[in-house]
């Protein structure tokens, strides 16, 4: 990839770890071991939450470099009393979305340039694009970067390439669902020159709501295998004082994650059984989890230890020692944590929601229960737990059959990305 000049574009990237930002920050190294000059623009924002909510924590490095990549940071900016105008701005758009009128996409497009409130991106991409071949954002929730993005393309004269990342939810009328696929959200896909998909559900989706099939690319994700195993299981038992199960709750700890549902079901389980059962909750710490934990009877939360965000030696000492792994969410278009998970050859309870369906097939190498069932949650926890040949079967199965390595995932994008760049030229 000698002399291309690549821009990719997130609301977060290193040092923060999540599902998007690894996904971009492998894609990103390895573009640039190839010899590209690659350049990330993202936000301030450390917390997600920041991005509306000022109070929360931001990265004060305007700039630096890791590992061959630039890293460019753009100030999230704020409205007045910000964490409720962003709720009505976005409550409004959803409701603006449900029935079309005139005006309708102009006044949607208009609103998204709050999604995230970054006035400073343009003139940044403007100052590093000198030179740019092509661009490429993600999120299409934050479509306000995606907005400039296109637009700095069409300047520019280079193709863009978007990934989505849709949360489509439990279901056809999720309200999650309502807050990624918005008329203007979906328009900005259209307009793309390529979209890179993580699943055949979200794929199919987009096909079914106007963008081009012959625009869009399935590519899965890859994990660095040796990076995430060899976890020291005791050293974070001891730490913790477990020595019993273990169910390792791995990521942004939110309602839409099912972190809550998954403590419901951890304390109702060892009300009823004779030996506990732990929970550990490893992430960042979104409001919502973090008033209902507030609202926990302390007695109840007992095996229930609530870790926040960790580093990467905690998180492998976490992988190595969890009996298995729940991500019961309704917001993931792969969910990275279960290749984590089954690279050290352990199960994983998924909800039946968004793009989980099409990464874990049930009673193969995972289960899945609906989502928000504290209850069918439960049983799929104690399943596990009390079959142990089943446990590992599962696990075995997702570490031979769904384990992929970076270096062949990285081949399929790099192919996707000289497709583009080819039909330009």
């Amino acid at each position: 990839m000698d002399g291309y000049r690549f821009i990719h574009l997130i609301h977060r990237y290193y040092p923060f770890r999540g599902g998007s930002e690894q996904y971009f920050q492998a894609l990103s190294e390895r573009f640039a071991r190839d010899g590209a000059d690659v350049r990330v623009v993202t936000t301030d924002a450390w917390d997600l939450e920041y991005l509306w909510d000022p109070g929360r924590h931001r990265v004060d490095v305007p700039f630096q470099r890791h590992n061959g990549v630039r890293i460019y940071r753009t100030p999230a900016h704020h409205l007045p009393a910000a964490n409720l105008s962003h709720r009505v701005i976005r409550r409004g758009m959803g409701e603006l979305s449900r029935v079309a009128f005139p005006g309708q996409l102009r006044l949607l497009r208009e609103l998204s340039r709050f999604g995230p409130w970054v006035p400073e991106l343009p003139a940044l991409l403007e100052r590093i694009g000198e030179g740019a071949d092509l661009i490429h954002p993600a999120n299409i929730a934050l479509e306000g970067l995606i907005r400039e993005s296109l637009a700095f393309a069409r300047k520019r004269d280079i193709p863009a390439i978007i990934t989505p990342k849709l949360h489509l939810g439990e279901s056809s009328t999720s309200a999650v669902r309502r807050y990624y696929t918005m008329p203007h959200q979906l328009e900005l896909l259209r307009q793309a020159d390529q979209v890179m998909t993580q699943t055949s559900i979200e794929a199919d989706f987009l096909i079914e709501n106007g963008v081009d099939e012959a625009k869009l690319r399935v590519v899965g994700l890859g994990i660095d295998v040796a990076a995430v195993t060899g976890g020291v299981d005791q050293r974070v038992r001891s730490s913790l004082g477990i020595d019993g199960p273990m169910v390792l709750a791995l990521g942004a700890a939110a309602f839409d994650k099912g972190t809550l549902h998954a403590c419901e079901a951890i304390i109702d389980l060892n009300r009823r059984r004779s030996g506990p059962i732990s929970l550990v909750v490893a992430g960042p710490i979104m409001s919502n989890f973090q008033s209902f934990i507030d609202d926990c009877n302390p007695e109840d939360l007992e095996h229930v230890h609530v870790l926040g965000y960790v580093d990467d030696e905690t998180r492998t000492d976490l992988l190595a020692a969890c009996d298995l792994l729940t991500l019961a969410s309704r917001t993931e278009a792969f969910g990275y944590v279960f290749l984590e998970a089954w690279a050290n050859g352990k199960p994983v309870i998924g909800a039946n929601a968004g793009g989980i369906p099409a990464v874990v097939d049930d009673g193969e190498d995972g289960l899945l229960v609906p989502f928000g069932d504290v209850a069918r949650l439960g049983d799929a926890i104690a399943r596990l737990i009390d079959d142990p040949e089943l446990a590992t079967r599962l696990g075995t199965s997702g570490q031979r059959n769904k384990v992929v390595d970076t270096e062949d995932w990285f081949a399929l994008v790099r192919d996707n990305y000289l497709d583009v760049l080819g039909t330009r030229t």
